[in-house]
């Protein structure tokens, strides 16, 4: 059963979101105090969280900001702000997606539904540090290592790098690793995949790693 923390100062909200996702089946966890969330969402260790921004003490954007520097856990901002800036700001500080109050239930329930899936390989039972080749992956701090040097990933290559870590001497499809990244959502093309996979290659190359990732042609990648 997922654990999900909300974290929303409206009672009646809160009551509301508890009661719904409790009758589709999830562990339904609330925030009350809100004094010390971040050592909360520790202490509770969620499969996701659902967070307001307008809160007393610290608001959602310095919480989320807490959070992931420990926790790769998926974070669903719900809030009445609805603007294009708050949505850029909640999505650029770690936020995995964005809801606005009022909110359509069922679309609620199927972004919850998506996350869930979506981001299960980083979910807590994930470590945050996985090692392969001499290769080390850190996805908290999101970043790829090697002796003394070290690069900086973007969220996709980021999680391109967690599967392919998770599944190392296996070949992941392309398929696969297209669906973990956008779960059929539109994007550009297929090239998309290629493209970072092309970047990734590069920045394992300044730490001294030429064929770290390689093409198994018709089948998909491996390290």
């Amino acid at each position: 059963m997922n654990k999900i923390l909300i974290i929303e100062d409206d009672s009646l909200i809160r009551q509301e979101l508890g009661t719904l996702l409790s009758n589709q089946g999830y562990d339904a966890a609330c925030v009350t105090d809100f004094r010390d969330v971040p050592r909360q969402v520790r202490e509770t260790s969620p499969d996701l969280i659902l967070l307001d921004i307008n809160l007393p003490g610290q608001d959602g954007y310095r919480i989320c900001t807490a959070v992931r520097s420990f926790s790769a856990v998926p974070i669903l901002f719900l809030t009445g702000r609805d603007t294009a800036m708050d949505e850029l700001q909640a999505l650029t500080l770690g936020g995995d997606d964005y809801v606005s109050k009022p909110y359509n239930i069922p679309v609620l329930l199927a972004r919850i539904g998506l996350l869930l899936r979506r981001c299960a390989p980083a979910a807590r039972s994930q470590p945050c540090l996985l090692e392969h080749r001499g290769v080390r992956l850190d996805t908290v701090a999101g970043t790829l290592a090697k002796g003394g040097g070290s690069v900086d990933l973007t969220r996709t290559e980021l999680k391109i790098m967690s599967l392919l870590f998770l599944h190392s001497g296996e070949i992941v499809p392309r398929i696969d690793l297209i669906e973990y990244l956008w779960d059929n959502e539109i994007h550009t093309d297929d090239n998309t995949l290629s493209v970072n996979v092309m970047r990734l290659r590069e920045k394992l190359r300044t730490l001294g790693e030429e064929d770290f990732i390689q093409t198994r042609r018709g089948m998909g990648y491996q390290v």
